[in-house]
């Protein structure tokens, strides 16, 4: 699990670990059960305040994600495939969403964004 924290990013810290964190747990890169690092852990090797990892971690847990052990730290929750599927659905409506953007600005029309897209699955 490699999370990079990027200064010139416009989300705070803490959003941009529970973003990361989600796609790993999304992608399965992180599975259920899977212990992740201890907050201080985390805070440490990031080169951040404890606080901010944490504030992550709740983020993470409100939304479902990752489950607390008292004494013993933060695991990734038992999902449901369907929601995990619908999860990795969002993602991919976000990025075609962007790609439609980009693709409006070159001028490209739907008929070429879809001959591309069929393309590339092939």
């Amino acid at each position: 699990m490699n999370i990079i924290i990027s200064n010139s990013s416009s989300d705070p810290i803490y959003l941009q670990i529970t973003n990361q964190l989600k796609k790993y747990i999304i992608t399965g890169d992180l599975k259920e059960t899977e212990p992740l690092p201890s907050i201080r852990k985390l805070a440490k090797e990031l080169q951040i305040s404890v606080i901010t990892t944490k504030r992550a971690y709740e983020e993470l847990e409100k939304e479902g994600f990752v489950e607390s052990v008292r004494g013993k730290g933060f695991y990734v929750a038992l999902k449901n495939k369907d929601l995990i599927r619908e999860k990795k659905m969002q993602m991919i409506e976000n990025k075609l969403s962007k790609i439609i953007d980009e693709s409006k600005m070159l001028g490209l029309g739907i008929d070429e964004l879809i001959e591309i897209i069929k393309l590339l699955y092939e």
